[in-house]
């Protein structure tokens, strides 16, 4: 990059840009989809976009658009700004619709206020809770300021390794969600707990992230981290109990224990599964009596980050896809013309694409063009769909080691709970047409945003709940996973579907 040259980056797309100092935003930004309803007069509001890093100048015609605190927060106008530095940008028009439970649970034998946050690597929810009667009282959401440095965890392991501070600078984040969340009853909140994939717990805790940089991803530092508001900075009362909780292994986080404890997996006779699916996969099988939990390195085709015309779940994305008179019929979040797809829309276009047939069994394009059309300027590439046969072929081969390894099988279970935003959005019917669960469509269940459920849950328990005992499988050291894996890669024929009904 040139010395006059500054880098902008655009989230949540996670679109880069190197751009001239000095230069006006609404010649960077228009080309890369971002609207200006007003023509850059500034009179809409429409452009408006948030500074994650960096700083722009606050104009008076910022100043007519936004209140203090939106000010403050650091959303400006586009159309106004010119870049005199580097800057990580959150667009207005592309904000993301983050996952959040927000259904009450019963009130636990405790007084006052208690705050769950689910820290993920893209997105933060936090909820304020009613410790007597289990009520949410109010939601924050935000996007992680990690994203800053790299949209996947190992980035973020490198980045801190190569000194980057992550961890100032989301406790500073999470310091004004609370501050939002506490406004005028900060004196009543009593407790604070956060799960979290195990580089967020890492990472917020100011835990050295070195041994989650290489195999077999051991690091002394899975247990409870606690600490005092005033550490943090947070505008908490002295009394206020803050903990992040334990980690399972690995990359197993302190979000799937909650996701356990979510599921009823500790008190059920019946064996249950629980799928979180992203960039790294997490699986759990078990019931009262005992489970096994491994990570398997789905990749980022879940959410569209290796496919060439991939986005996020945002404005502009197709989401879904269908099959009309069979036609492809696409669904794009926002109503606007599709301008790329995410994980789940990827999921259902494969799909679609293997029942008419234009994809084969083996992945291959049947046509020989290499590019399978979904809508408007909208292909998926033939690489693609490897990137997605890859991380399928890495999720269901380990979901079936970790059912060899309870000696049971597909037939065993009695519900698959798909947890997180993709296995909230995902159709069933396509995640089970291209091989990724194997099971009858009753079986399985969208789970929502478990981790913040059991977050809440373990917040307004009178005491820890107690756990089955909890076996980390480390998938890469069984003997058997890369012949599961190459066996899961292709998918499955049109006759080899299931069809029976739960056992």
């Amino acid at each position: 990059m040139k010395a006059d040259q500054l880098r902008i980056r655009l989230e949540p797309l996670g679109v880069e840009a190197n751009v001239p100092r000095g230069a006006q935003l609404v010649s960077s930004l228009s080309g890369h989809g971002v609207e200006f309803p007003c023509g850059g007069t500034g009179t809409c509001g429409g452009c408006r976009v948030r500074v994650l890093a960096g700083s722009l100048l606050v104009t008076d015609m910022d100043r007519a658009a936004f209140t203090p605190q939106e000010l403050a927060d650091g959303w400006r106008l586009a159309c106004q700004a010119r870049v005199q530095m580097s800057l990580v940008l959150e667009c207005g028009q592309w904000q993301m619709d983050v996952l959040t439970d927000n259904a009450g649970l019963a009130g636990a034998e405790k007084h006052g206020l208690g705050i769950a946050i689910d820290l993920g690597t893209t997105t933060i929810a936090a909820q304020i809770v009613d410790l007597a009667t289990g009520t949410v009282l109010a939601v924050e959401t935000e996007l992680n300021p990690q994203v800053h440095f790299g949209s996947d965890v190992m980035n973020r392991i490198r980045a801190a390794l190569q000194g980057d501070d992550l961890t100032t600078l989301v406790r500073a984040a999470l310091g004004q969600m609370i501050a939002r969340l506490a406004r005028g009853r900060e004196q009543g909140i009593a407790e604070v707990i956060l799960v979290g994939n195990t580089v967020m717990h890492h990472l917020f805790s100011g835990c050295d992230v070195e041994p989650l940089s290489h195999a077999p991803f051991a690091s002394p530092h899975m247990g409870v981290q606690t600490f005092h508001p005033r550490d943090l900075g947070w505008p908490l009362p002295d009394a206020c109990t803050i903990r992040f909780a334990h980690c399972l292994g690995g990359f197993v986080g302190s979000d799937i224990l909650a996701g356990i404890v979510a599921t009823g997996i500790p008190s059920s006779d019946n064996l249950i599964a629980l799928v979180d699916l992203g960039t790294n996969g997490e699986i759990v099988i078990g019931n009262r009596r005992g489970a096994v939990c491994a990570s398997t390195a789905a990749g980022p085709a879940f959410e569209a980050g290796s496919i060439r015309m991939g986005m996020r779940a945002a404005t502009g994305a197709i989401s879904y896809v269908s099959l009309v008179d069979n036609e492809i019929n696409a669904t794009v979040i926002g109503g606007v013309a599709p301008r790329g797809i995410c994980g789940s829309g990827l999921v259902d276009a494969v799909a679609a694409g293997l029942r008419t047939g234009a994809i084969l069994p083996s992945g291959r394009i049947a046509n020989g063009t290499r590019r399978f059309p979904v809508a408007g300027p909208v292909v998926l590439y033939q690489s693609d769909i490897r990137e997605l046969q890859l991380a399928k072929a890495a999720i269901a081969s380990g979901f079936k080691l970790l059912l060899k390894r309870l000696g049971a099988g597909m037939r065993d279970l009695k519900s698959i709970h798909l947890a997180g935003a993709f296995g909230n959005y995902v159709q069933i019917e396509s995640s089970i047409r291209i091989g990724l669960i194997d099971v009858p469509r009753q079986l399985v269940h969208a789970a929502g945003n478990t981790a913040l459920r059991g977050a809440k849950m373990l917040l307004l328990a009178a005491q820890e709940p107690a756990l089955p005992s909890i076996e980390h499988i480390s998938l890469a050291r069984d003997s058997a996973f890369q012949e599961e894996f190459a066996n899961c890669m292709a998918f499955p024929s049109p006759d080899l579907q299931v069809h029976v009904d739960t056992p």
